[in-house]
């Protein structure tokens, strides 16, 4: 009776996995049947009205609540409101990739998009691999793997798939068609990622999420853990390790900004401390929110720990 239990419970949330993604990817569906920008302030509109009515909103302002304790309860509605409408035009911008990315090394003036660091990129390609770039879910972080091989730089970016099977494989298909490679967050991962570190290439990865086997480190003051899979890979292959972001400018426009590498905390030893290079790139992190904190996932349950 239990194997038969399991079977149809298994059966029973697929059911609900395909549903769910049948009513996104037909509204993404109809949303490009509308000008781009039109799509895009659409869904910001409407995210901004039902974005509070669910769960994840209550998650989002404690986490605000959490990270500043002077700021009223206005202020905190009001960066929930901005973190749902950059949320809603990510999901959107999906299916205008193609469009969107019109940054030209070549131009001279720049397009939607601009990049701050390009001399950094270009000495990047022409001094080779390895490398190491971050990021964390600020902005549409998903143009830096494609402003990467708008300067010939190879890069291997590590992801987490939905867990949503059919999302996620609408997902990988629009992000491979214009990124380059794309590595999904699973077991194995960290042994491919350093195959293509070992060959000379550069990876990529998102650093700002929960991660129940981490290092123990803090973010906003809080405790919580951390991935020590960039810090490992960085002391393993003794390379360079670039911070990178997105942020969103007025008039739907982007600035891609990618800063000079690290310099990486060691041990007595000389290697790299790995414990110590998690809380730097947390800090690092932190630093990017509060610039703009209304572009971040806060609904995201980063402090929790097991």
């Amino acid at each position: 009776m239990k194997p038969f239990i399991a079977k149809l419970l298994r059966g029973l949330k697929q059911a609900e996995y395909w549903i769910t993604a049948r009513f996104a990817l037909t509204a993404l569906f109809l949303l490009r049947l509308l000008p781009m920008e039109s799509a895009m302030n659409f869904a910001e509109r409407v995210a901004r009205k039902l974005g509070p009515l669910f769960g994840r909103h209550r998650v989002a302002t404690s986490n605000l609540r959490a990270a500043y304790p002077d700021k009223s309860d206005h202020e905190i509605e009001a960066i929930a409101s901005d973190m749902w409408a950059n949320m809603a035009r990510l999901a959107v911008e999906y299916i205008y990739l193609d469009r969107l990315f019109d940054y030209d090394p070549q131009a001279k003036e720049s397009g939607r998009v601009e990049v701050k660091g390009a001399e950094i990129f270009e000495r990047i390609r022409n001094e080779g691999g390895p490398h190491i770039f971050f990021t964390a879910h600020l902005g549409n972080f998903e143009f830096l793997p494609i402003a990467a091989a708008t300067f010939g730089l190879s890069l291997t970016a590590l992801f987490r798939p939905p867990n949503n099977p059919y999302i996620a494989d609408y997902i990988y298909k629009t992000r491979s068609s214009s990124m380059g490679g794309l590595l999904a967050s699973r077991a194995g991962a960290a042994l491919q990622l350093a195959r293509v570190l070992e060959k000379g290439g550069n990876v990529g990865a998102l650093v700002d999420q929960k991660f129940m086997r981490g290092v123990p480190t803090t973010f906003f003051g809080r405790a919580c853990q951390t991935s020590p899979l960039v810090p490992k890979l960085a002391r393993q292959y003794e390379c360079d390790v670039y911070p990178a972001r997105c942020i969103r400018l007025p008039d739907g426009r982007y600035r891609l900004e990618i800063e000079e590498c690290l310099t990486l905390p060691r041990l007595t030893d000389g290697a790299i401390d790995v414990p110590a290079m998690a809380q730097m790139l947390n800090d690092t992190v932190e630093r990017w929110v509060r610039e703009d904190p209304g572009q971040w996932m806060w609904f995201h349950k980063r402090w929790q720990i097991r």
